[in-house]
């Protein structure tokens, strides 16, 4: 039995809802509640541990599940980003440079023993293993990415969530009207969603004067956990229409 989400349009949606979500929540242990970037990092890595096992041990696809673990490597992975570009002083783009290295060696080590990187029919340990340290990894990786774009390339918040988005656009382009390998494409937008809610998320909490809307990382936070809740009660109701039909 498949153990992941389907691939559509709301799973694009809410991985985006998920990974803003993940950058708010990251903020908010290590920024609002002042706990500091390697603590908030050790707290959210044993979330991960602990909703990934739970995951793991499940013999089928469970949504709110699997969307707990998405917004782990999300909050994790913002973060553990931020340890690295702040606190040990890397800076964005080495942080990134070295996220991508992790990226690609975990892909590549994926191909080398499973023999494929789809995400299509995963049903078993050690391809889903693969899969979520790929997606902490990436989701990491587009932390860093999103706030290089936001702070040091002089987009700013709204002009860096504009790029990753006609990015993202062009991706979809692409998968419509060509035949460009779908496993590669589907990864590329899995990387470049991350730091588009890593930006959208700046946007949301920053104040006025930072270019953000001022909504900050609480109000922000609670404004897209409403907005998974109601797209998990969607897919709880049409997974019960279609089990009585």
């Amino acid at each position: 039995m498949k153990k992941v989400a389907e691939v559509n349009l709301v799973f694009w949606i809410m991985k985006i809802c998920a990974t803003t979500l993940g950058e708010t929540g990251g903020d908010l242990f290590s920024m609002t509640m002042n706990i500091g970037y390697g603590i908030s990092s050790i707290i959210l890595l044993s979330f991960f541990a602990v909703t990934l096992f739970a995951q793991l041990k499940a013999k089928t696809y469970q949504p709110v599940l699997y969307w707990l673990v998405i917004v782990a490597t999300s909050t994790a992975g913002t973060t553990i980003s931020d340890y690295m570009d702040r606190t040990l002083g890397l800076g964005y783009a080495t942080g990134a440079i070295i996220l991508s290295s992790l990226l690609v060696g975990i892909l590549v080590l994926w191909y080398s023993v499973e023999k494929s990187l789809s995400v299509t029919k995963i049903n078993k340990l050690r391809p889903e293993t693969f899969y979520w340290f790929t997606i902490l990894i990436s989701n990491t990786l587009g932390t860093a990415l999103g706030d290089y774009l936001a702070d040091n390339s002089g987009f700013g918040f709204a002009g860096g969530a504009i790029l990753i988005g006609s990015l993202i656009a062009l991706i979809a382009l692409v998968y419509y009207f060509t035949l460009f390998s779908r496993i590669a494409l589907f990864w590329m937008a899995f990387v470049l969603t991350r730091p588009f809610g890593a930006t959208f998320g700046d946007l949301l909490t920053k104040t006025h004067e930072k270019g953000g809307l001022d909504l900050g990382t609480i109000g922000s936070s609670i404004v897209l956990i409403i907005i998974l809740i109601s797209f998990l009660l969607l897919e709880y109701k049409k997974r019960n229409k279609n089990s009585t039909i």
